[in-house]
């Protein structure tokens, strides 16, 4: 049997694929099961300082995704010996990855486009995991989708249930049980009760905060790095835009230091309604950067601090995006900036550092398959590349331990 800790994008896929192959697995997941549209109810606090974006649920943050499927780090990685091409493209056909039709794009994102493109900026509809016959514009996506039309890993987990995989929710791993070097099963808490469950294959994927938290108990040197492709919004007022209704980030602009994607956020609402301005009025662009590894997770905390680098990287995102909003139409003196934030936490128990290139600990038989293995920021949604080396850690134990 395979003990697989946490049910996100990276749980959810080795889990799939390990059931799908026949072999025994029980998943457990801290949070619960939840209705998608519900998901917004289940972000969990930032420490103070930080704002950082993860929720705890079956699926996990997949669920609170905008639907964003950008291939990252693929190069990066083969460099250190770790080719994800095929898995890449294995997990685009799964989730039937593909751009919206011309039908799902707003008035808003139309103009951003149409702007870019006459600054001569590359503007890219966004590859998305979206079931376009199921999707209804509503601009939800990030609080969990009404319709149900967004693939998430609930829906992976579901599968590996199907094909025989047993899921425990409410349940947190405490610690790790480990004898001679050898992983024999996890500790862990549900409604106060201690249980244990026994494995010589744990594969931990709760996340880029919880996993080094769990390693650094079994006395791993993890939690040392961190990123979370740090991102602000940008926007200003065009009035009875109704931006906010549209498929938010619904096209990409790829730079050199940054990306850009059209985006809602309810900080500039804040912002814009104390000058007399309501939520119809507001267009936006995110920005987001592959921040440097300027952070670090220990047992009580989670600290990030912006490097020059990163600010100035930031600061280019957020005037190229306030060229394309003028050109598009927004009154210049309403631009404003929202406080920066997290997406994507990782690095925390980065390839070639804690783990090796199977993804495996100093702990014989214990892996990781969440973003805490990603070695840089990607910049970018990180999903595919998350889901890929699941797929590869499935494959590598499928073929290590049962063939």
């Amino acid at each position: 049997m395979v003990i697989v800790v946490g049910s996100g994008a990276g749980g959810a896929t080795v889990a799939r694929e390990l059931a799908l192959a026949g072999i025994p697995v029980k998943i457990i997941e801290k949070g619960s099961s939840i209705r998608p549209k519900k998901a917004f109810e289940h972000y969990d606090p930032s420490d103070e300082g930080i704002d950082l974006l993860k929720t705890s649920c079956v699926g996990g943050s997949t669920l609170v995704a905008a639907g964003n499927a950008v291939r990252t780090l693929e190069k990066e990685l083969k460099e250190m010996g770790i080719d994800i091409s095929h898995e890449i493209q294995e997990v685009e056909n799964d989730l039937n990855v593909a751009p919206l039709p011309d039908s799902h794009f707003g008035n808003g994102t139309k103009m951003l486009m149409e702007s870019a493109r006459s600054l001569g900026l590359p503007v890219q509809k966004m590859p998305k995991f979206i079931r376009s016959k199921d999707c209804q514009p509503c601009g939800k996506c990030s609080f969990g989708c009404p319709q149900n039309a967004k693939w998430s890993a609930a829906d992976f987990v579901a599968e590996a249930i199907e094909a025989g995989a047993e899921l425990i929710t409410k349940t947190q791993v405490s610690k790790l049980i480990v004898e001679n070097g050898q992983i024999k099963g996890i500790n862990a808490l549900k409604n106060s009760d201690e249980m244990e469950f026994f494995s010589e294959i744990v594969i931990l994927a709760p996340g880029a905060v919880e996993t080094p938290r769990i390693l650094q108990k079994a006395g791993i040197d993890a939690g040392k790095t961190f990123f979370m492709d740090t991102f602000i919004t940008v926007g200003g007022v065009m009035e009875d835009v109704h931006f906010k209704e549209e498929v938010q980030m619904n096209a990409l602009i790829k730079m050199d230091n940054f990306i850009l994607s059209p985006h809602f956020s309810t900080f500039l609402s804040d912002k814009l309604k104390e000058k007399g301005f309501n939520d119809k009025d507001i267009l936006g662009f995110m920005v987001k950067i592959g921040d440097e590894l300027s952070g670090h997770v220990d047992p009580n905390n989670v600290v990030k601090n912006n490097t020059l680098q990163d600010v100035r990287f930031l600061a280019e995102g957020a005037a190229v995006a306030g060229s394309i909003l003028e050109k598009a139409g927004v009154k210049p003196d309403s631009i404003v900036s929202t406080h920066p934030r997290g997406a994507h936490p990782g690095g925390t128990a980065p390839i070639g550092v804690v783990v090796d290139q199977n993804l495996e600990t100093p702990i014989n038989g214990l892996y990781v398959a969440d973003a805490s293995v990603i070695p840089i920021a990607p910049g970018g949604p990180p999903l595919l590349t998350i889901m890929a080396l699941s797929k590869r850690l499935a494959k590598h134990i499928i073929s290590k331990y049962y063939e």
